[in-house]
């Protein structure tokens, strides 16, 4: 197991290229090898590359192939007038702590490969030529991205054809670029599980959408932020497919936008669509179809979501389908469905038990109430499933989850940020506790910025809240001011409940003891 070492600034490819003091200047250097299992090449930190980096060799499961880096400060570039990395045949590899742009075709492509991971890399304005900038995998098995970030690739930002074995966790991927660019898309996959990645097409000449699976079998999608498009999840052709706990919004832009759509390329059966939060866009779940394929679209379950700030219904079915909607939250002022008249007659696709935020409202204040639970007036308290069919009044149903108000008081200036979280006062039968939305956006593990009416508050995705005082916003201003923050929670199980956090700042007292520091 030899590692290489590659320093473009200050190596020689007449060096040995074992030691950080005798590393190769080029990739070049490290093609002409012949790399064994457990080998790794590690690119300096602050290196530029301007070549093509090919794989030939093969590690084995045990002991794989590794691209990495070495040293402190910016991580090394690989630019390239074709792809940044390529591998063909060549199996178990590991690419890690790198960075790959300005290329002229895709950051990454392997085909016929199987065990690779890509983590931590970082891939940026790639597919200069009009080619796919993607990181690109084909025919090949058990594919890992992780905790990695794609912004402005030209074409799909993750592209996959025919593997068995797709993980893709923790990723961001932003504003894919091209006319029929989506931020994921897989086609004819098996075996994939999609979690926690933060999927975004809000600023980009797309006319497609965020996320897309194509004839996927067994595929889990869960956890993630999809943001934009033209839809937000696209499965419209599958077996086996499961949807939950996502939180999918900002789909617009045509008529038929949706946040989940199935139906169309192919016959779509089992389906499990719950937990999602979808919202600010058109449709709901669409089960429909360009034009009438004659696909099978059978056992699609639709429940415990919650949908809000939609154009059109939360459901829509207009093409021959079997399957429920039920158990789930609609905003009064959405729609609840839309179903064609053949559709409803046959009655293959049943309705039920479906509530508006305010009736759940309504049934967990009463049971609060007759059950002697003690809450904040000020404090909604939003159920979307109420699992126990009795009165409202029933002391046996109980709040699956409660978020109590906040309060963050200033009388001091500091010099700093005043801290809090709004998270740890707030409980759910579960004992999970996750910040949905803070605000009008939601929140991801990236955390969210905003600017209020006299200061900027920061949010991370666990609670935790900086919220520093502008001192301009509170120049010529005295007594007592206050402005306020609305955030919602969920228990990962389609059960929310919003609230706020109010800052109250004592101006007087602010700048007297500002005068003192």
């Amino acid at each position: 197991m030899t590692v290489y070492y590659v320093n473009s600034a200050t190596g020689s490819d007449h060096n040995s290229g074992t030691g950080e003091n005798s590393a190769f200047a080029t990739l070049s250097a490290v093609e002409a090898l012949k790399l064994n299992p457990g080998d790794s090449v590690l690119l300096a930190a602050g290196s530029v590359f301007n070549e093509q980096l090919d794989l030939k060799y093969s590690g084995s499961v045990s002991a794989p192939i590794t691209i990495g880096s070495y040293g402190v400060g910016d991580a090394p570039v690989i630019h390239s007038s074709n792809d940044g990395i390529h591998g063909s045949k060549a199996s178990n590899i590991v690419i890690e702590n790198i960075k790959i742009a300005d290329t002229g075709a895709n950051a990454i492509y392997a085909g016929n490969v199987s065990n690779w991971t890509v983590r931590n890399v970082e891939v940026t304005n790639t597919g200069l030529s009009g080619k796919a900038g993607s990181v690109s995998f084909q025919s090949s098995q058990n594919i890992t991205i992780e905790n990695s970030t794609l912004t402005g690739v030209h074409a799909d930002g993750i592209w996959m054809e025919k593997v068995n074995g797709v993980t893709l966790i923790n990723n961001t991927v932003t504003n894919s670029l091209g006319s029929a660019a989506d931020a994921i898309q897989l086609n004819d996959s098996s075996n994939i599980l999609v979690k926690d990645n933060h999927l975004e097409q809000t600023e980009t000449n797309s006319a497609k959408g965020v996320l897309v699976l194509v004839r996927a079998t067994n595929a889990v999608v869960e956890g993630n932020t999809l943001v934009g498009g033209g839809f937000g999840l696209s499965a419209q052709a599958g077996t086996n497919i499961s949807i939950h706990d996502n939180d999918i919004s900002g789909f617009g832009g045509y008529k038929w936008s949706y946040g989940i759509g199935l139906g169309d390329q192919g016959d779509a059966k089992n389906y499990d669509i719950s937990g999602n939060y979808i919202h600010d866009g058109v449709w709901g779940v669409s089960i429909s179809a360009a034009g009438y394929p004659d696909y099978v679209r059978s056992n699609i379950d639709v429940h415990n979501n919650v949908f809000d700030d939609l154009t059109s219904s939360a459901l829509k079915v207009d093409r021959a389908a079997t399957g429920s909607f039920h158990d789930n939250i609609v905003d009064s002022l959405v729609s609840t469905s839309t179903i064609a008249a053949v559709i409803a007659v046959a009655n293959t696709f049943s309705v039920s038990d479906t509530k508006t935020l305010e009736q759940a409202q309504a049934e967990l204040d009463s049971a609060g109430n007759t059950s002697g639970s003690v809450q904040t007036p000020a404090t909604p308290v939003i159920e979307p499933v109420i699992e126990t069919h009795t009165a409202p009044s029933s002391p046996t149903v109980a709040a699956k989850i409660v978020a109590v108000h906040d309060t963050l008081k200033i009388s001091a200036d500091t010099g700093s940020a005043y801290h809090g979280n709004l998270l740890e006062n707030d409980h759910a039968a579960n004992g999970i506790v996750l910040l949905r939305r803070f605000g009008d956006s939601a929140v991801d593990k990236h955390g969210l910025t905003l600017t209020g009416k006299y200061g900027v508050i920061h949010i991370e995705s666990d609670g935790d809240y900086t919220y520093m005082v502008d001192a301009a916003k509170i120049a010529g201003l005295s007594g007592k001011v206050s402005e306020s923050f609305q955030y919602k929670i969920s228990d990962g199980a389609s059960h929310i409940d919003t609230d706020s956090l109010s800052v109250g700042i004592d101006v007087d007292a602010f700048h007297h003891s500002h005068i003192l520091l």
